[in-house]
């Protein structure tokens, strides 16, 4: 086993061959990690699929051997997505592996250990735990996932605290334009949120193919990391829930009015059942969920919630893409624009008056309505008339896709979503 292991390492480390294919370069990730490295906390790269965290790896470790002068043999990298580790099963195999890699090589001074895709290791956090709290403080951990909840409750377990997380999202308009060499405009935002951020998507021409690699990706995930490892009984009705959910995003949406979709089909289903789904659908980063706060309380309510995609070309190679749709992807684009940039963020309610977002990080918080057009009094009066109605002096915003801004109103300000920073 172990022979045919390092052989696979030998394609994938660059003790043995440089990398070349580094990817497109992700300035900002590479930024928020460098301040965290030598040191023995254990950094977790999370996100769904296909999202490049593989790649932000490889770009790390170039950075490493090229600005930090880290030697090759001190690099140890392993993707359980790779067929040639398929025999690397549980920690002890890995614990094996990675002794072998130690004799065969011997680098001297401090180790880097990259685990890609490690929920794919059974009982994987011992070894983590074992490695990054080594007391000859030798060994530098990093690991990728897909699914949250799996590898948060394992490290919060073990490492109490030792681990920082990074969240690693589809590529953000910005990088968008630069990937395809355009200019920020409206135009280009409008193809953005159409086609989405997905990395190996954009490299893809035509339509039907995306179709497909949408399709394939959610297959993926929905069978290998749901079905497969919560066992559940009834896929079909998940995938038919991803869909509902999917083509339903920005609507507040509750689970009883699930139910009631479902059995218009004749599909019986429970509570249990679908809070259950939806709860795996989250963990793998393919919706995320903004629950209603109340700004007169403060308090977060249960029951109906908002969804949206982790990237929007799920609803458009899915459900196909309308000009109806625009403000549904608008809501979308600004969600999780808000949610890459670290925020928390709500749905708020305030006497019977809907607030799209209410986004909160640390001590900092801003309001936004999103609008499609500010096409007539009506809809200003509506949009600006929420935001008035809070009582406080956070940042509030109007966003939408006018071409031209309104001055700010009573401390109110109106941006083009394509142009909005925070």
């Amino acid at each position: 086993m172990f022979e045919r292991v390092f052989r696979a390492l030998e394609e994938v480390n660059p003790w043995a061959a440089p990398y070349t294919a580094l990817g497109f370069w992700r300035e900002a990730y590479l930024q928020r990690l460098k301040p965290f490295l030598g040191n023995r906390l254990v950094k977790v790269l999370l996100g769904q699929r296909r999202t490049g965290k593989s790649y932000l790896l490889r770009q790390l470790i170039h950075f490493l051997m090229g600005e930090k002068g880290v030697p090759g043999k001190n690099i140890f990298y392993l993707n359980k997505e790779y067929f040639g580790f398929d025999e690397v099963r549980t920690a002890s195999d890995l614990e094996e592996v990675f002794r072998y890699y130690l004799e065969r090589m011997n680098p001297e001074g401090r180790v880097y250990i990259f685990l890609d895709e490690i929920q794919n290791v059974q009982r994987w956090e011992l070894f983590v735990n074992s490695y990054s709290q080594h007391l000859s403080g030798r060994y530098e951990v990093f690991v990728t996932g897909s699914n949250s909840t799996l590898l948060s409750s394992e490290l919060a377990t073990f490492l109490s605290g030792r681990y920082v997380e990074f969240f690693v999202y589809p590529f953000s308009f910005e990088e968008y334009c630069a990937w395809l060499g355009r200019e920020r405009s409206q135009s280009s935002f409008l193809e953005y949120i159409r086609i989405g951020g997905l990395p190996e998507l954009l490299t893809l021409s035509s339509e039907e193919v995306r179709l497909h690699y949408l399709s394939s990706l959610r297959d993926t995930i929905i069978l290998r990391d749901i079905v497969e490892r919560y066992r559940i009984k009834e896929p079909v009705l998940l995938e038919r829930l991803f869909n509902f959910l999917s083509a339903n995003t920005g609507n507040l949406t509750s689970i009883s009015s699930i139910i009631k979709y479902f059995k218009q089909w004749q599909k019986k289903t429970n509570y249990e059942t679908l809070s259950a789904y939806i709860d795996y659908l989250l963990r793998s980063f393919l919706i995320h969920k903004a629950p209603r706060y109340k700004l007169r309380g403060k308090e977060t309510l249960g029951g109906a919630a908002k969804y949206y995609l982790n990237d929007p070309a799920f609803r458009t190679y899915l459900h196909g893409y309308y000009p109806t749709d625009v403000g549904y992807h608008l809501e979308n684009y600004v969600f999780m624009y808000l949610k890459a940039c670290g925020y928390r963020v709500y749905v708020g309610i305030l006497d019977g008056k809907e607030i799209d977002f209410v986004a909160e990080k640390g001590t900092d918080r801003l309001y936004i309505q999103v609008a499609y057009l500010l096409s007539d009094p009506k809809v200003i009066r509506r949009e600006f008339g929420n935001l008035q109605a809070i009582p406080d002096n956070y940042p509030k915003w109007v966003l939408s896709m006018d071409d031209s801004t309104f001055s700010d109103f009573e401390g109110i300000r109106h941006g083009r979503i394509w142009e909005f920073r925070v």
